[in-house]
C-alpha cells in the first residue's frame, strides 16, 4: 500500500524512472603510488521477479515480472594494511545480502515500513562489523581488518544513505554541490568542536584517521533518509578522489557531464593528474527522462 505522501512525492516527481531512464556507472583504480587495490564498489538493482516456466496462455510474456523495487550502490575503501582488500569486500557482499533480504521483507508489508528500512540498514552495517572484528580474533595473525562503507538505497520517491567511515557521498542539486555524508575522522571531530579550521584539516594529520570504521575499534553507522528528485546528479566514491580534486571541480564535472561513464572517466583523470596517490573509486548515477 502506497501512502498519500509518497503518491503525492511521486506524482511531483514524474513517477519512478524506468531501467532505461537511469544513468549509472562505476569504476575503481589502485592509483599511481598503491601496490594493491583495497577498494570495492557495487551497482545493483533489487528487483521483484515472476518467473514462468510453462503455461498455456497466449500471452504469457505479460505475466512475467521484473520491476525495480530498489536501487543499490555503494563504495567500500579497506584500512589496516593487507587485510583491507578482504574487509572492503567481506563488507559489499555482507551488505548486499542483508540488505536485499530487509527491502524485499519491508516490501512485503501491508504499508511500506520507512523506520523499519533504515533501522535495517544499520543493523546490516553492524551485524557485518561484528563479522570482521570475529573473523580477526579468529586470525592466526595480529591485527584487525576494517573498511568504509558509503551506500546509497533508493526506494523512490526516498532514498537513504548509510555513512560509515569517511568515503563520501555529494549530490548536484540545482546545479549546486552538497556534500550528504558526514567524514568519521578526528580532524572532523575537532572541526566540529571549532578546536581546528576546515582549512587547515586536509594538512592535519588526524584528517584521514577514522573515528568509526566497520571492522574498527568502534563502528557508528548513520542513515539518513531524503527525497531523490528526477534533477538530482548523485555522487559515491573513496577518499582517492577528494584527497587529490576538490569540491569545486567534481561540481563542475558534474554540472557538464554527457553521461555518468563520461564524468567517472573525468574525474578519475583528474585525481591521476593531481597525484592519484590512492586507490580511487567513483560511482555517478542519474535519472534521464527519455521522451516516449
Amino acid at each position: 500500500m502506497v501512502s498519500m505522501e509518497q503518491l503525492g512525492a511521486a506524482l511531483q516527481t514524474g513517477g519512478k524512472p524506468s531501467d532505461a531512464e537511469l544513468d549509472v556507472y562505476g569504476l575503481t583504480h589502485q592509483g599511481r603510488r598503491r601496490a594493491s587495490n583495497q577498494d570495492h564498489f557495487l551497482i545493483c538493482a533489487l528487483r521483484r521477479q515472476v518467473d514462468l516456466y510453462h503455461t498455456s496462455l497466449p500471452n504469457a510474456a505479460d505475466l512475467a515480472q521484473r520491476e525495480r523495487l530498489a536501487f543499490l550502490a555503494m563504495v567500500a575503501d579497506g584500512v589496516s594494511g593487507d587485510l583491507g582488500e578482504e574487509a572492503s569486500r567481506r563488507a559489499v557482499e555482507g551488505i548486499t545480502r542483508y540488505v536485499t533480504q530487509s527491502v524485499r521483507c519491508v516490501e512485503r508489508a501491508d504499508e511500506f515500513d520507512e523506520e523499519r528500512l533504515a533501522q535495517s540498514l544499520e543493523e546490516a552495517a553492524l551485524l557485518v562489523h561484528a563479522g570482521l572484528l570475529e573473523q580477526g580474533t579468529a586470525d592466526a595473525e595480529p591485527g584487525y581488518m576494517a573498511t568504509t562503507l558509503t551506500l546509497w538505497l533508493t526506494v523512490w520517491p526516498h532514498a537513504y544513505l548509510l555513512q560509515v567511515g569517511d568515503s563520501r557521498c555529494y549530490v548536484l542539486r540545482d546545479d549546486k554541490l552538497i556534500q550528504l555524508s558526514r567524514d568519521q575522522t578526528f580532524a572532523q571531530d575537532l572541526i566540529d568542536a571549532g578546536a581546528l579550521a576546515r582549512s587547515n584539516a586536509q594538512q592535519s594529520r588526524l584528517a584521514h584517521i577514522l573515528s568509526s570504521a566497520i571492522g574498527g575499534p568502534e563502528a557508528a553507522p548513520v542513515v539518513t533518509r531524503l527525497h531523490q528528485p528526477w534533477s538530482s546528479v548523485n555522487l559515491l566514491c573513496s577518499d582517492g578522489l577528494t584527497k587529490h580534486v576538490p569540491d569545486a571541480r567534481i561540481a563542475e564535472r558534474l554540472q557538464t557531464m554527457t553521461s555518468a561513464k563520461q564524468v567517472c572517466e573525468g574525474l578519475l583523470q583528474d585525481a591521476l593528474d593531481g597525484g592519484g596517490s590512492d586507490n580511487i573509486t567513483i560511482i555517478v548515477g542519474r535519472a534521464v527522462r527519455r521522451t516516449p
